[in-house]
């Protein structure tokens, strides 16, 4: 319920404060008077886009202050601790715009996005203003009234969840089935590629080997010549090295015994006359290992032939990078056989999803359809009392493909003379008209939806009399479990009043100002006569306007 509004510096006000009674809050006024500048203020606590236009001064910022009651309002809670906001009885949501245009939104004195203003709002209170009426005719709003009157929102919300994840699950077999198609185009490719090189099947470093093997065998016979020199110069040689070595040790034996140094002499010379025997024989088996071998060379020559040529067709430079490109070739022809497997599962799952999906869908139209005829039947009544008793009301649905809301095409069809012609809501409806029914509808609505306040900004356009006071009797009924707030210009509807506001201009300063006062039961007789008889009401108005009152 909303218990307080404070507007400050907004248009033409000043400053007011308003404060709401919890039932049905009447607001009325002249013609310009500011009725609308209310409206305009309310619906920035409700998240519209605030205009610097309306500014009331160049120096000082605009302040509007909505106060909430929110006792027992669950979701609202709910939507208070899933955005970090402080929650309490009272919720206070707060606009600024400043001088230079910037608006600022706070709930609970923190900082929030108009977006979260808007979720909030739609919480707390139903706005209709005079050209609301045009959504009567959207064919989302149409099925939102059906669903509010199936209780249909647990169930909705679980079919869309179905629906969003078949849509997902079924893009994903699109990408996959896009993926063989590519993977098919080039898969001759990448198998003629792969049987290359498994043709060739390179071992780890292959290549560098047998480089390394070809220098070998190509200076095979420079190697053994000088091999055979050295080993001739150490052991065979004119003058071989180690028998000489022999006897310079042999030779400082038989001196060693006058000198200390000379044992460690003869030491380091059998040391390195063994290094040189350990030399020579390890060149001798190097030699019997190096031989020329035509046919070695000419099968490593054509290995290494067909090695560069896929080095060069892959563009890269070792053995490790050609191993790479094979397995990364036979992953991709893996892929393309586990590709269909993983198609088929993903079909199962998207048929599954389907069938829950139109499962849901249908639950959802039944839903819709057993309340088809008790809205028809309670609107078509409720028209008759506003005025209306040739006017009928007629639903249409029919079965569709399936979408977000489900597989249902709804459609609001009226005929305003009983001609039996019934045509979609939006194409003949006048705008008296659709108040009427959008004030109907409404009112059967308001039952099924959790709204503490509902708002109604001249929502009494194009009606009088005897409709206008069945008009005010339904907002009567209504306010019984909700705050209303209505501004008429009608007195058959501020006579049903809990509390009646008056809006009107006045000079202050030399400036013409927007200023609101709650009416006295007094006032409230005579504002109504007012309505009714002209700025000098007779007796008889005030008696009229004392009946209305129910006084």
């Amino acid at each position: 319920m909303l218990r307080k509004l404070q507007i400050q510096y907004y248009a033409i006000i000043d400053s007011i404060e308003i404060e709401f009674a919890p039932h049905l809050n009447i607001i009325t006024g002249e013609t310009g008077a500011g009725k609308s500048i209310l409206m305009g203020a309310l619906s920035l606590i409700l998240g519209e886009r605030a205009d610097s236009s309306v500014l009331r001064y160049a120096d000082k910022k605009s302040v509007i202050e909505g106060y909430f009651q929110i006792e027992q309002k669950q979701n609202v809670l709910n939507f208070l601790a899933a955005n970090d906001l402080d929650a309490d009885n009272e919720l206070v949501i707060r606009r600024e715009i400043a001088p230079n245009g910037k608006s600022r939104a706070f709930i609970n004195d923190t900082p929030a996005s108009l977006q979260q203003l808007k979720e909030l709002a739609s919480l707390l209170v139903d706005l209709h203003q005079q050209f609301d009426t045009l959504t009567l005719g959207d064919n989302d709003f149409q099925r939102t009234v059906l669903d509010a009157l199936a209780s249909n929102q647990l169930l909705l919300a679980e079919y869309q969840l179905v629906f969003q994840q078949w849509q997902s699950v079924k893009k994903e077999l699109e990408e996959l089935e896009n993926r063989k198609l590519i993977f098919q185009k080039e898969f001759d490719y990448h198998q003629f590629l792969f049987e290359e090189l498994q043709e060739l099947s390179f071992k780890e470093n292959e290549l560098e080997e047998i480089e390394a093997e070809l220098q070998l065998l190509s200076h095979a016979e420079g190697i053994k010549a000088v091999l055979l020199k050295v080993n001739a110069e150490l052991e065979s040689g004119e003058q071989p090295v180690l028998p000489l070595f022999k006897q310079w040790i042999n030779q400082l034996h038989h001196i060693s015994a006058f000198h200390i140094a000379i044992p460690s002499l003869i030491k380091r010379l059998e040391s390195t006359q063994i290094e040189l025997q350990d030399i020579t024989d390890e060149m001798e088996q190097l030699n019997s290992k190096v031989h020329v071998d035509e046919k070695r060379m000419e099968w490593l020559n054509d290995r290494m032939a067909a090695g560069y040529k896929l080095l060069k067709k892959h563009n890269v430079k070792t053995t490790a990078a050609l191993l790479l490109i094979q397995k990364e070739l036979a992953e991709k022809l893996d892929a393309v056989l586990q590709i269909d497997e993983t198609i088929a599962e993903k079909q199962m799952l998207v048929a599954s999803l389907l069938a829950e999906a139109n499962a849901l869908a249908k639950k959802l139209s039944v839903a819709r359809k057993k309340e088809v005829s008790p809205l028809e039947n309670n609107v078509n009544e409720l028209l008759v009392l506003v005025g209306m008793p040739n006017a009928r009301l007629k639903l249409s649905i029919e079965e569709g493909m399936l979408n977000i809301y489900g597989c249902d095409q709804i459609e609001f069809l009226f005929d305003a003379n009983k001609s039996n012609r019934f045509e979609p809501i939006r194409k003949v409806a006048s705008g008296g008209e659709l108040s009427r029914l959008m004030l109907c509808i409404k009112s059967l609505v308001a039952e099924k939806v959790d709204l503490a306040t509902l708002i109604f900004d001249e929502i009494d356009t194009g009606i009088s009399g005897e409709a206008a006071k069945q008009v005010g009797r339904i907002m009567k009924g209504l306010s019984k479990n909700r705050q209303i707030i209505c501004i008429t210009h009608q007195p058959q509807i501020a006579g049903k009043a809990d509390a009646h506001f008056y809006v009107y201009k006045e000079e202050q300063s030399g400036s013409i100002k927007t200023n609101l006062r709650l009416l006295s039961k007094e006032e409230r007789i005579n504002k109504i006569a007012q309505m009714l008889g002209g700025e000098t009401p007779s007796a008889a108005a005030l008696e009229n306007a004392k009946e209305m009152m129910q006084v």
